[in-house]
């Protein structure tokens, strides 16, 4: 157990910080999946528009430092490609 009162606020922060980040996590993933379902019901138009709030969602989280950048990059990268391939 922590001893310094520095490193005692270091755990609650790191506490906050975990729970905001599995939120945001969660949250992207959610998108994601709306994505992939609408990609799979050949919905073309849908799954744009959907792929759209995504994206902006997967970037922020990259941006506030929940994903790597280049995975959200490759992430949205390819569920495009599949919404041109329909």
């Amino acid at each position: 157990m922590a001893n310094h009162k520095s490193a005692k606020t270091r755990i609650v922060r790191n506490n906050k910080r975990s729970m905001i980040n599995g939120a945001r996590r969660s949250r992207v993933r959610t998108f994601v999946k709306k994505v992939d379902a609408l990609i799979a019901s050949n919905e073309k138009e849908a799954a744009a528009a959907a792929l759209k709030v995504a994206e902006s969602e997967m970037m922020r989280a990259a941006q506030k430092g929940v994903f790597k950048k280049n995975m959200a990059s490759r992430t949205i990268s390819r569920l495009s490609q599949k919404i041109k391939a329909l």
